[in-house]
This record gives structure tokens, sequence and C-alpha cells, in this order.
């Protein structure tokens, strides 16, 4: 399945439907009165959170979406048949803009989260509303109100308890498949992943967090180079950063202060997640090689993902970090 995480999308709630100007006849009542019904109110449009959706592939292909109109209003004060709802499905996690405007309208993050995106128009009154003592056969009726109308912009953010950041060839795809069973495409050569996965790493006494692997980012990726704008904002919803060097990388340190300085230039607020450094493909490393202080405060854990090395330290930490960090909050900007 393609992974698609942007689409833009029309959405048209119904109009009502208009009033009816109708008159009561009777066998003998020569002048019977106003009975026109009111016409039926428009359908609205939804948005569903759906947790088994994972991508927004369906929009690039349907991009428009209208409800019912409402019926219109008959005679004998019979009101016209509401307008048909339609509900859209959505990845837990998208964010929803009015294309317009650039407005947040809302925010899924909930399995099962509804909200009304579009609002159907009401429907007219019939002329039986504006018989008066003084206008006793009033020959009109109102039409109908129009439906909401927007264009939508619409961008996922996976919602993981980790992400995995670090250049390309670090190692991230190679520790997911390990840690979990998910099976991303692993090359030895840059830019493998060219889509961010998802895995769900088991620990003790059936506890798990979700894990991501953001594809590789390079210096610059802030400013749109390589593959790292484009999913960069998958790490805003994180709740714990892994920054992955590999061992055998020409300078450590360096490689390091230029992960962090691509994330802060790309969101500022990311510096303030908690983060762990882990030092990969151990198992290539010098003898003499000795573990970096990267960060003050900082931990950093050598791990062998192809020797099952330092596994076991990785994933306690982790579940240390996830489990005292509080739940993923709404994000309106």
């Amino acid at each position: 399945m393609k992974f698609v995480d942007s689409a833009k999308i029309s959405v048209q709630a119904g109009d009502g439907g208009r009033g009816c100007v109708s008159f009561r006849r009777e066998k003998f009542v020569p002048k019977g009165g106003p009975d026109g019904g009111d016409g039926g109110r428009g359908g609205h449009v939804y948005l569903h959170a759906n947790k088994q959706l994972a991508t927004l592939l369906d929009f690039k292909y349907k991009k428009s979406y209208a409800a019912e109109r409402g019926a219109h209003g008959l005679g004998a004060r019979k009101t016209g048949r509401d307008g048909a709802d339609i509900v859209i499905g959505v990845p837990c996690g998208t964010v929803v803009r009015n294309a317009e405007t650039g407005e947040v309208m809302c925010d899924m993050t909930e399995d099962g989260q509804e909200v009304m995106i579009a609002k159907g128009g009401r429907g007219g009154w019939g002329n039986q509303h504006f018989a008066t003592a003084t206008r006793q056969a009033p020959r009109f009726a109102q039409p109908g109100e129009p439906g909401d109308a927007f264009e939508l912009e619409m961008e996922l953010k996976l919602m993981a308890d980790v992400g995995l950041v670090g250049f390309p060839n670090a190692g991230k795809s190679t520790l997911i498949s390990v840690l979990s069973a998910a099976r991303p495409k692993i090359a030895d050569y840059p830019f493998t992943t060219l889509v961010p996965n998802l895995g769900i790493v088991r620990y003790e006494d059936y506890k798990s967090f979700v894990m991501a692997d953001i594809p590789g980012i390079i210096e610059g990726a802030a400013e749109g180079r390589g593959l790292g704008i484009q999913f960069l904002r998958h790490i805003e919803r994180t709740r714990v950063l892994v920054i992955m060097v590999s061992a055998d990388s020409a300078d450590i340190g360096a490689e390091y202060a230029t992960l962090l300085k691509e994330l802060e230039k790309f969101e500022p607020t990311l510096l303030s997640k908690p983060r762990l450094a882990v030092i990969t493909k151990m198992d290539i490393a010098p003898e003499e090689f000795e573990v970096p202080e990267l960060e003050p405060g900082v931990k950093v854990i050598p791990i062998s993902s192809v020797a099952g090395k330092g596994l076991k330290p990785l994933k306690d930490e982790l579940w240390k970090m996830v489990s005292i960090q509080p739940q993923q909050e709404h994000v309106n900007d």
C-alpha cells in the first residue's frame, strides 16, 4: 500500500429543501388556509478517525464529497425528508485545515473520534408559518439555506511513542525490523526507506510501544534537501526521540549535532522532547572504539541490531522513558 501523508479535498454539505406554498382544499371549504410544509435539512459531512487506516491514499483518487440536499416541503403540512449525512474515514493523527484561511478545523487523534466538518443547510419554512390576521393567504415560502462548503487540506502525522532519527544508513530500518514485526526495505545504499514505517515493540508482561522509522535526514533537510522535509512532521507526534549514529561515522559528535540542528530548524520544540542517543553497528566498530558522551544528561547506548547486542538495555531504557511521558497532546498549529 502506498503511503500518502497529505491531501486536499472539497466537501459540500447538503442544501436545505425549500418550503412549500400550498393551500388546503377540502370539500365544502372553499377558502382553505395555507398548509405548505417545511423543507428538510441538508445532510451534514462528518470526519471519523479510524485506527485501521494508515494513509491518505484514498483522497488522491476521490477529491470531492457532497452530502444529499434536503427534500422540498409538501402540501398538507408535510415536511421534506432530511438529506443523508456522509461520514469520511481518516487515519488517526490527521490534522485538517481550511485551505483558504489555514485555520485548523480539527485534529483527529483518537480512534472513533467524529467531527462535523460541514453543516447542512436548514430547510425553508412553508407558507403555513407566515399566515397572520391581516395576511391570511401568504403566497410565498422560504428557500432552503445553503450547506457549508470547504476546501480542506489534510496532513497525516504518525502517532508513535518512539521516533527513530538518523542519517541514511544509520541502521533505523534494521533496528525496527529486529525489535518489531515491521519489515521495511533494507539495503546498503542511502535513502532505502522512502516512507515512514511503524512497528509495535513487545516488552515484558504484555507491554508494548509503537516505534516509527523516519526516512533518513541529511544536512539541510529543514530547507528541503533530501527526503527529510517530507517526513519531519511525523516526529512532532512522538513522545521520545532516538538519535541514531553509526559507529563507522567519520565524526560521531558532528553527525549527532547536525541531526539536532535540523530538528531545531524544522521545529524548535522538538528539542524539548526526551531523547536517547544510540550508537549503531557496533559489530563493525574497531576494538579500540570508546562510546562517546554526546550531550550532557543524554544517555548513550551502543547496539548491534545484526548481532543482537545492546537491544535489551535499549528496550528497557525506552520503556522507562515512554512510560513516564504523557499521552500525545492535540496539535493545533
